[in-house]
């Protein structure tokens, strides 16, 4: 086999840009040093050919290593870009070189390695099979004209079908200049009308696009070419009665226009050629592109928009001069041209890195883009007003906090508020994208972050709650924001709404009806973010009343609109707006709307019920208090449907009383209380109506102390020094204050004084013990006592002060149920309870 030359590795390292393809967008992994160089084995011999490419922040971080071999496709892309495919993974790869002498030299190696896989004019007398296989055969096509047009497309389809006979028209196309010979044979056929023969060079130009090649294409779009190659495809055999006007698009002259002069021809050579590959991707051949073409003209539109941005970016000369444009007395046909620049500037800066793109936005804000969003919002142009807007909307997208700190910076300044500007225009845009637009723009720079919820910091260590409220604080110079906001913008913001006080028709104009809509959308955000501002505006602007009266508009949609505030009050779950609500009583035109529609299953009905079924849901009672007191005839006239029978029974079952939530949400502490005390939740009885026998209460009334303490008449005896016998005593209960001073008093040493009373017993004359009480009771008080000991722990320290104090006069039948609780807080061991189920009872000796 004849020598091939031996290329010699890079050494130099070239300052180069790794991208990497993903979901059609190139993502920068980073800035590095470029080296293309054989890869050593240990034995000193050479292996294979690599690129490496070494991080630059961190030198021994490698961003790159791939291996040069026959499957990857290296291209070269203009002057400073190696694109290529990894065959390991299949990732487009591309790297973007600071210099053209750089990219030169690396591609010089490349493709004497690529070379060596694929020879074109191999030596060797006997080559080996694979490489007869791999290499490409020279092909000839016949001579362009019209008469070999048949024979041009038909070779070119063959070729196509497999990848040797595509890389070798690939080359015969850029090495015969096939594309320049093409062109004439457009305009001669045209001038002879001869639409076969037309048909057929769309289908040459279309084959020769698809070869995915990046210098084809460039060549494509380029100032000689581009008018031809558009020409032929105008023609296309799939639409043969059809004819596309790509030239007359691409050839006017009012769709290039300079603001400011671009002084670098490279640039407005990139800047054309940019727009005709957008051109020639979205409309020319949207039909049948495939993903390998669809990538590339991706990649060389990207590329494109990177070199532009960052030569404008880095041009102050440029830029001051464009921003001067709107600070001098300029007619108002250039200043509308300089706001739709700026406005292509910043839709190129999305597809770049973020920062790269946060550069961008700086120089622009430094050289004066904020006078450029107000010049634009205030124009009398729709198109100026669009292109400011969606400046300003770009820029929120890439940093809110950025239009904040202008906008602090006018409030220093005395200067008019960018929310100011953007208020007046949003009541009178005509519009409804600009208007969309502005709304989402005032509720993100309003915005103050996420509401406190009580909930997160509804922990036991109450250091942890004071610290995230502390990381929760506002921002200062957003929270002075809002309060000037409130003070002088708010009110302009929704005069709307507050100048339907005495307006009586509900008809409204086309504009101002969608007013409505925004300012309801924005009041909703507003209720959500801003907690005692919203409440305080509302309360004194009589908002809920005004948003009421649409409810009588003979627009549905501004019903809707109604409907929905009203529910997002309700849903708020706060105290003030629903007493609000009660107060104001608009919950009677939400009715009367639902009884009118009703009838009818539609959107309005829906709503309507969705707002009752949630006050049923979530149990408000203030409002169903509200809505039974002073709607029962309207309610009654709905109870076919289940929901309103719901309400009007569950007011009438508590008899007026609404229940308080707050006893069911007690302690475990003191519902064992309340369940021991055997009584109705305190403030609110429903049964204190009812009356009872004197049987009855004296069964309720009597303690369970005193059962024990009760004698069978047959076996009543009298004391030994002839006190009356014991009679049954009927208790009352003790009030909260008593059983409170009680518990903290420490009234729970019974059992310490148990040893003297039942030395009492021995002496003196024997009193009969009463049977042995039912199982279901004994288990009753032992339940009971378990709950008292668990409330007892936490006055231990107390208890064990007050005991003697306490055992030295006879507990009450009471306070003796606390008796097995105060011995075990006192220290002595826990005493058992012994359940005898036999008839024999047990004398205090035992």
């Amino acid at each position: 086999m004849a020598a091939q030359p031996v290329p010699h590795p890079s050494t130099d390292r070239r300052r180069v840009k790794v991208y990497e393809l993903r979901n059609n967008d190139w993502f920068d992994r980073g800035t590095g040093f470029c080296t293309a160089t054989f890869n050593a084995s240990e034995d000193g011999h050479q292996r294979d050919a690599r690129v490496i490419v070494e991080s630059e922040d961190q030198p021994g971080r490698t961003l790159l290593e791939t291996r040069i071999c026959k499957e990857d496709g290296f291209h070269k892309q203009q002057e400073t870009l190696i694109v290529w495919t990894e065959p390991t993974n299949g990732v487009d790869m591309a790297l973007s070189f600071q210099e053209a002498e750089g990219c030169a030299m690396i591609w010089k190696f490349i493709n004497s390695i690529q070379q060596q896989y694929n020879p074109t004019n191999a030596q060797d007398d006997s080559p080996s099979d694979d490489l007869a296989m791999e290499a490409a055969n020279p092909i000839t096509l016949p001579e362009v004209s019209m008469s070999n047009l048949a024979d041009i497309e038909t070779q070119m389809r063959m070729l196509t079908s497999t990848m040797g006979g595509r890389e070798a028209l690939t080359k015969y196309v850029i090495a015969e200049n096939y594309i320049d010979k093409l062109i004439p044979v457009v305009s001669d056929a045209e001038d002879l009308e001869s639409l076969g023969d037309l048909h057929r060079l769309c289908n040459i130009v279309k084959t020769i696009i698809l070869l995915n090649d990046t210098a084809i294409i460039e060549h494509a779009v380029s100032d000689a070419c581009v008018i031809g190659v558009v020409g032929a495809l105008e023609y296309d055999p799939d639409f043969p009665s059809h004819k596309a006007n790509h030239r007359q698009w691409l050839q006017g002259e009012g769709r290039y226009r300079e603001v400011v002069r671009i002084e670098d021809s490279n640039i407005t050579k990139k800047i054309h050629q940019t727009y005709r590959l957008q051109y020639l991707k979205d409309v020319v051949l949207a039909r049948i592109l495939d993903d390998n073409t669809f990538s590339v003209l991706n990649s060389l539109i990207f590329f494109n928009q990177v070199d532009i941005v960052q030569h404008l970016q880095g041009n102050s000369s440029f830029l001051g001069e464009l921003f001067n444009i709107f600070k001098s007395g300029q007619d108002l046909t250039r200043k509308k041209e300089a706001v739709l620049f700026i406005q292509q500037c910043l839709a190129i800066a999305k597809n770049l890195q973020p920062p790269a793109r946060q550069t961008l936005y700086n120089n622009f804000i430094a050289h004066g883009l904020l006078q450029v969003i107000h010049f634009g919002l205030r124009s009398i142009d729709v198109a100026v007003r669009v292109g400011a807007t969606d400046i300003l909307v770009s820029m929120i997208d890439h940093d809110p906090q950025m239009i904040r700190q202008m906008i602090y910076r006018q409030i220093h300044e005395k200067q008019p508020q960018l929310t100011d500007t953007l208020i007046d225009l949003l009541l009178v845009e005509t519009d409804l994208g600009v208007k969309s637009q502005i709304s989402d723009t005032l509720k993100v720079l309003l915005d103050q972050g996420p509401p406190m919820q009580a909930e997160a910091f509804a922990k036991a260590n109450g250091e942890y709650a004071a610290r995230a409220r502390l990381a929760q604080a506002p921002d200062p110079q957003q929270d002075h924001f809002l309060g000037l906001f409130y003070e002088k913008s708010a009110g302009k913001l929704f005069q709307p709404l507050m100048n339907l006080q005495d307006r009586t028709d509900m008809e409204f104009a086309h504009v101002e009806a969608s007013a409505f809509t925004y300012l309801v959308e924005i009041l909703c955000f507003f209720v959500r973010q801003h907690q005692h501002r919203s409440k305080f505006f509302v309360m004194n602007n009589d908002i809920v009343l005004r948003i009421s009266q649409l409810l009588q508009s003979p627009e549905k949609f501004l019903k809707l609109v109604a409907v929905r505030f009203l529910r997002h009050l309700v849903g708020s779950q706060d105290e003030f707006y629903i007493k609000h609500l009660a107060e104001k009583r608009v919950i009677e035109p939400v009715l009367d709307l639902l009884i009118k529609t009703m009838p009818r299953d539609n959107l309005i009905s829906s709503a309507c019920l969705e707002l009752f079924e949630h006050i049923k849901k979530e149990n408000i009672k203030e409002l169903v208090k509200h809505m039974v007191e002073n709607y029962r005839e309207k309610l009654q006239s709905l109870s076919y449907m289940e929901l309103f029978r719901t309400l009007i029974l569950r007011y009438d079952q508590t008899s007026g009383f609404t229940t308080n939530m707050d006893y069911f949400l007690e302690s475990e502490e003191d519902g064992s209380r309340d369940r021991r005390r055997n009584r109705p939740p305190p403030q609110r009885n429903p049964m204190e109506h009812l009356t009872m026998d004197d049987a009855q209460e004296e069964y309720w009334n009597t303690s369970d102390d005193e059962d024990d303490l009760q004698v069978r008449p047959s076996d009543r005896t009298l004391p030994a020094n002839g006190e009356s016998p014991s009679t049954k005593l009927l208790v009352d209960y003790a009030s909260d204050e008593e059983l409170d001073d009680n518990i903290e008093a420490g009234a729970i040493a019974g059992d310490e004084n148990k040893p003297e009373e039942r030395h009492q017993k021995a002496e003196g004359p024997m009193v009969a013990v009463p049977p042995p009480e039912r199982v279901s009771e004994k288990r009753r008080r032992e339940e009971d006592e378990e709950d008292d000991l668990s409330k007892m722990i936490q006055h231990k320290r107390r208890n064990s002060t007050s005991g003697p104090n306490s055992s030295s006069t006879s507990p009450s039948p009471l306070r003796k149920k606390k008796a097995v609780a105060g011995a075990r807080d006192s220290g002595g061991a826990p005493k058992k309870i012994a359940i005898s189920l036999t008839s024999t009872a047990k004398t205090g000796d035992d």
